[in-house]
């Protein structure tokens, strides 16, 4: 199941605006949605290209 909440991240503590739908211990994906063009970020579209290794190289450790 895929369920979003918006929140907010103030003084390092998240904070959903509803409560979860689970009951235990559950992984979660946390988003920034950061307005980078106000801060003069630009962002190049695979400018992360070469830095991380590909899922299917991660993936060949794994099965070896």
């Amino acid at each position: 199941m895929l369920t979003a909440i918006k929140g907010y991240y103030e003084n390092g503590r998240i904070v959903m605006n509803e409560k979860a739908p689970v009951d235990s211990k559950t992984d979660v994906i946390i988003t920034f949605l950061t307005d980078d063009d106000k801060k003069g970020i630009k962002r190049i579209p695979g400018g992360l290209k070469g830095k991380y290794p590909s899922p299917t190289i991660l993936m060949s450790r794994w099965t070896t």
